[in-house]
């Protein structure tokens, strides 16, 4: 593992350990180049994953951006952070232990939606503007009135 501070090739593990949640191994390294220390985390990552977009297109699924995008729909939300990387580890367990190399988009934004409702109903609401493509003030109408059971309006 390359040192960040210092470039240097040849860094030494002092402790390793499984994370909390056992999704990752935490290891302390030491560079004996510039002296500093540093955290790596490590994944085990049980299968390659690619999405199938809507338009059909394939890419690497990327476990970041799944962070990235559940941390924009919690914006100003109290969501412990440790919190969203056990959601997060949960869901690309689940993709991984789906036995399948290739996920449809929506198979993983329903799995988003569905953690997201039951964690925090403002990012629930923010994340599905943008995943259902909310166009107009109507839709979000309808989308909360659906939340609260409440009758839609016609």
């Amino acid at each position: 593992m390359r040192c960040p501070f210092c470039g240097h090739e040849d860094t030494q593990v002092k402790d390793s350990r499984p994370t909390e949640d056992a999704s990752a191994i935490r290891r302390r390294r030491h560079c004996p180049d510039c002296g500093a220390r540093f955290t790596t985390f490590e994944r085990v990552q049980l299968r390659e994953l690619t999405v199938i977009k809507s338009d059909g297109k394939r890419q690497p699924f990327e476990r970041d951006k799944l962070m990235r995008s559940m941390q924009i729909a919690l914006q100003k939300r109290a969501v412990d952070q440790e919190r969203l990387e056990r959601i997060v580890n949960g869901i690309v367990r689940r993709l991984e232990s789906t036995g399948e190399a290739e996920i449809q988009s929506k198979v993983i934004g329903e799995m988003v939606m569905d953690a997201l409702s039951t964690l925090d109903p403002v990012a629930y609401i923010r994340f599905a503007s943008v995943y259902r493509n909310f166009r107009e003030a109507s839709d979000f109408g309808e989308f909360v009135g659906q939340l609260g059971g409440e009758p839609e309006e016609g």
